[in-house]
């Protein structure tokens, strides 16, 4: 981003922000032009006017185009004009007041540039657009009457901004300061993007995007309509926050709230969510928010994709293992008596948010267990990414909000590509069952334990151990690689080992859980096993021999 800097009182951008132009929309009388205007010379930036732009385009007044072409036109062409000017070197510009109002417009500059909405209180408005008549719209009735109903139908919208600024009574230069501080403390959530066969969606990570649902979710939402399903554990600390993200793009919500806990995957519970959103009236455009940890987000996947064949949803995952893992791939499902996600269907999300601020209310057991997780990606197919575990997992843990957000990242970046590859699971051979890594031994601890009674990252976590020790034990990678993985997991505090879960375990009661898994084939168990750390692969044709061995040698009873 080109500067002045020998302008006085410059002002200088952070890197993460260089090379995009800035963007103010607000009604008539926020200031958009005279704040725009200090905002570039202290930038050293060129400045535009969207209306003067149009108005030399036109060889005429806005008023004339009014006159002449209706609103409908001038639209079209505001649209056009900046296209173009955003299209360009970056700039500051100054839009028309309606100018947001367009969906095309509204993806240009969130594409191009950095959205701030000047938000100005009516009586603020009125002081400033007094006796002003090129304003064709203040021509149609009472100045405080239009202004009022300007406010209703576009203030949701202007809430899509990226940062939003409040105005008052205070001079242009210090809420250009302040605009230029919120510009500088603003930090873009990251987005990946995943394109599948099926469909495509945004995981967006960051801190604080409850608080801003609405404006990411707008976008992508068929209706401005929403049922939001949390449980009775995060419903208290999150359901507020994200209630008054979504009002704040007008997006109208009601609430089902469950019991907390893996006993709710069940069909009553199941039932009591669908009849909840038959209750409310939804319709088929008519979102189903998961708001929770994995139990949450499997059971309303798995509403919303057989209520009327079909609701779109979206994942706002609460726990980090649910971040990392169920929100992202489009499994939804409960649990029957015969095993753990046996009743389900394969229903995308149209986004995912995943907003580090809410791990803060987690226990670290929780955070341990998501972790469980994030290392499973770097042991499947990603040594690089393994190697930034061993140096990072413990400030993930800790709670270090930018850790967490690149775990998170590169986690599900590697989640996507596997899926993407394999959607519905449908390879004989790796493909998605590679993210089943720990997994058949871990299953199998959370049936013989009882749902709830493990968490699902810890036996995960041992399920990796052992996925290692019997890989070794059959030769297809190092003994050194195994206890290498082994160490790193217990030095993060998740068990490890069978013994660590301080439990005596019978063999036969464990690979008869594992029989009754889902991920069986020709009634033959499909372990993920391994030649090395990042070199991950499926094999059907393990002797339970071995299995039994590994089993005894890790202190299973027979």
């Amino acid at each position: 981003m080109t500067r002045n800097t020998a302008l006085k009182e410059s002002f200088t951008l952070p890197s993460h922000l260089d090379g995009r132009s800035i963007v103010l929309v607000g009604l008539m009388g926020a200031g958009k032009t005279s704040i725009g205007r200090r905002i570039a010379a202290r930038l050293g930036l060129p400045f535009r006017d969207a209306d003067a732009e149009i108005e030399l385009a036109a060889g005429c007044t806005i008023p004339e185009l009014f006159e002449r072409f209706g609103e409908r036109e001038f639209r079209d062409g505001e649209r056009r004009v900046i296209r173009r000017l955003l299209a360009g070197e970056p700039l500051v510009l100054a839009t028309g007041g309606g100018a947001y109002m367009d969906p095309e417009t509204r993806g240009t500059v969130r594409r191009d540039g950095i959205c701030v909405w000047l938000r100005a209180s009516l009586p603020v408005l009125l002081r400033r657009v007094a006796g002003r008549s090129h304003r064709p719209l203040l021509n149609d009735g009472d100045p405080a009457d239009v202004l009022q109903r300007l406010m209703t139908v576009r203030h949701p919208v202007y809430a899509e901004a990226d940062i939003v600024v409040d105005c008052g009574d205070e001079s242009p230069e210090v809420t250009t300061g302040r605009v230029l501080d919120a510009i500088t403390a603003w930090q873009p959530a990251r987005r990946l993007s995943l394109a599948l066969s099926t469909a495509s969606y945004d995981v967006v990570v960051g801190d604080g995007l409850l608080a801003r649902a609405g404006a990411l979710l707008a976008p992508v939402l068929p209706q401005k309509r929403a049922v939001v399903v949390t449980d009775d554990s995060v419903g208290p600390l999150h359901l507020a926050t994200l209630m008054h993200g979504l009002a704040q793009t007008a997006i109208e919500a009601t609430a089902i709230t469950v019991k907390a806990g893996e006993a709710s995957k069940n069909f009553a519970t199941f039932a009591e969510v669908v009849d909840g959103l038959l209750d409310a009236g939804v319709e088929r455009r008519t979102a189903v928010i998961a708001l929770g940890g994995g139990v949450v987000g499997d059971l309303a996947g798995f509403a919303a994709a057989a209520t009327l064949r079909g609701l779109p949803f979206v994942q706002i995952p609460t726990t980090l293992l649910s971040q990392v893992d169920s929100s992202v791939g489009g499994k939804t499902g409960i649990n029957t008596r015969h095993g753990k996600n046996l009743m389900g269907a394969f229903h995308q999300p149209r986004m995912v948010i995943a907003d580090t601020g809410v791990l803060a209310t987690l226990p670290a057991r929780e955070l341990r267990a998501g972790y469980a997780e994030i290392v499973k990606a770097g042991l499947i197919g990603d040594p690089a990414f393994f190697n930034w575990c061993e140096a990072n997992g413990a400030a993930v843990i800790a709670g270090d909000k930018v850790a967490q957000a690149e775990a998170i990242l590169r986690a599900c970046a590697f989640k996507a590509q596997v899926v993407g590859d394999d959607e519905r699971e449908e390879k004989p051979n790796d493909g998605r069952a590679l993210l089943n890594l720990g997994h058949t031994f871990g299953h199998a601890l959370e049936a013989e334990l009882g749902y709830g009674n493990i968490l699902h990252g810890e036996g995960v976590a041992v399920g990796i151990g052992l996925a290692f020790r019997l890989s070794a034990d059959l030769g297809l990678c190092d003994r050194a690689d195994a206890d290498r993985v082994i160490a790193h997991i217990d030095a993060v505090g998740l068990p490890a080992e069978l013994h660590h879960l301080n439990r005596r375990f019978s063999a036969e009661r464990l690979i008869g859980h594992m029989r009754r898994d889902k991920k069986a084939r020709d009634g033959k168990l499909i372990f993920v096993l391994t030649r090395g750390i990042g070199r991950a692969f499926t094999k059907g044709d393990v002797a339970m021999e071995a299995v039994t061995d590994l089993l005894r040698r890790e202190g299973c009873d027979a």
